[in-house]
């Protein structure tokens, strides 16, 4: 029985850490959830499943405001590169 437990969770580790990163976030959370919950009443499962959702959902909100500050930074340089040059007659661009 101990072997199978054992056989049993070196597969799980293995699915686990071939997983992408984009699950980073939710191991991460789940780890310190888990963590959590075992020291607040023996909810391990309960705890690493609540830090798995919050894990993912703050790396999902970096990835927005690294995007939209990525974006912000492109429109930035192009806008600077595309400056208005009042010619002889108030009309080129530079």
């Amino acid at each position: 029985m101990k072997s199978l437990l054992l056989t049993g969770a070196l597969v799980i580790a293995a699915g686990v850490a071939a997983v992408p990163a984009q699950a980073a976030g939710c191991l991460k959370g789940a780890v310190i959830g888990g963590i959590a919950g075992h020291y607040a009443g023996r909810h391990t499962l309960l705890g690493a499943g609540a830090g798995c959702l919050i894990g993912r959902h703050e790396a999902n909100r970096r990835e927005r405001e690294q995007a939209a500050q990525q974006q912000r930074d492109y429109t930035r340089d192009y806008d600077r590169g595309h400056q208005r040059d009042d010619g002889p007659r108030g009309d080129s661009w530079r």
